[in-house]
């Protein structure tokens, strides 16, 4: 769920470009080659890394993409190795569900790239808050286009990971990007599809209309709209009367601690629905989807339809390798967090990736 920038956050303001680009361990400060000139900081201590994880930024188009390679604690500039690119869920920031991907694929030996989708997080460029479907897929590409360029990527062997909505995005980045060699999702969604339904015929048409009105206001120098994404805490929830486990979990999630991150603001600039309400992350699948495909779902169904999406993707996805596990137990939130249920989703996804990037 969409993230923005606050004003101050790591000394950014929205659309600028970030004070560092790399968390100074030790004295020692490097330039990785490629990525428009990748910056990186660790200890190194005979010739490895022993830092997690490197920021970075790399590009698409104009905007800056924040972002954060992580590498194995024995990790080797001097070696070659597979890369997975991490596609995370709507509002949320590298940080959060990105992070607790990438760095268990770390653990086990891969180099893990999570960012912050355009316009939003710590990415550069405006609106802020812009939740556009094509931009997403694009930042996918731009983040395999980085990776490789770096002299310790294996451009023969990159996977992709996509989580919830970022699972549909790495779908259809998938579809035409044939860099990719494996694709993983978990609680993956159609964000499109998922919306319609939950609007209903009826509330998409006015959406809709409110989009092409709230257009023209803004193209005669009105505000901007930006709306919540989910209700900014428990107590607002609970006081508006909601009572849905599934949208509660959510916001416990987001809006909550120990998990709520500032970059992370819980806006959506409301003319994205013009774009996501359009927005059909699968309707290619069984003409382009021929990689292999791991699908894993949470096994308690809900409102995000995640299990019904996943369905759908693994029976129209011709791939001559495709496999459905359902994490029995964990809702749609859990899979973002808890240990037990991403343990079991890493265990699963580390085979697969071994198989068709190496290890």
């Amino acid at each position: 769920m969409a993230g923005s920038l606050e004003n101050t956050a790591r000394g950014r303001g929205p659309g600028g470009r970030r004070a560092a680009l790399g968390t100074l361990r030790g004295d020692d400060r490097r330039h990785l080659p490629g990525c428009g000139g990748v910056r990186s900081a660790a200890k190194k201590e005979k010739g490895t890394m022993t830092a997690t994880g490197h920021p970075f930024t790399f590009q698409n188009g104009a905007n800056d993409i924040a972002a954060v390679l992580h590498v194995p604690n024995d990790f080797d500039e001097a070696g070659s190795f597979p890369a997975i690119v991490v596609g995370t869920p709507g509002s949320s920031v590298k940080e959060q569900i990105g992070a607790n991907y990438a760095s268990r694929l770390a653990a086990r030996g891969f180099l893990a790239l999570t960012f912050d989708p355009s316009f939003q997080g710590e990415s550069g460029s405006t609106p802020r808050n812009l939740e556009s479907p094509a931009a997403r897929v694009e930042d996918i590409r731009c983040a395999a286009d980085c990776l490789t360029t770096l002299p310790f990527v294996d451009a023969e062997r990159l996977g992709l990971l996509g989580v919830c909505a970022g699972g549909g995005y790495a779908v259809e980045a998938a579809l035409s990007d044939r860099r990719f060699k494996a694709l993983g999702t978990v609680v993956g969604g159609n964000i499109g599809a998922a919306l319609r339904r939950i609007f209903g015929r009826e509330g998409v048409r006015d959406t809709l209309e409110a989009v092409g009105r709230q257009r023209a206001a803004e193209a005669r120098g009105g505000a901007e709209r930006q709306n919540p994404w989910i209700p900014d805490s428990v107590a607002e929830a609970e006081a508006a009367g909601i009572v849905d486990p599934e949208l509660l979990s959510a916001i416990r999630f987001y809006r909550e601690p120990p998990y709520r991150h500032p970059n992370s603001t819980n806006r959506l600039l409301f003319k994205s629905f013009g774009q996501l309400l359009s927005y059909d992350a699968f309707a290619l699948v069984p003409e382009l989807l021929t990689l292999p495909l791991q699908v894993i779902v949470a096994g308690t169904r809900g409102a995000t339809g995640q299990y019904e999406d996943g369905e759908t993707l693994y029976q129209r996805a011709p791939s001559a390798e495709k496999d459905f596990f359902v994490i029995e137990g964990a809702g749609h939130y859990d899979m973002y967090h808890v240990a037990e249920y991403l343990d079991r989703a890493i265990d699963q996804l580390v085979p697969f990736y071994t198989r068709h990037l190496g290890g």
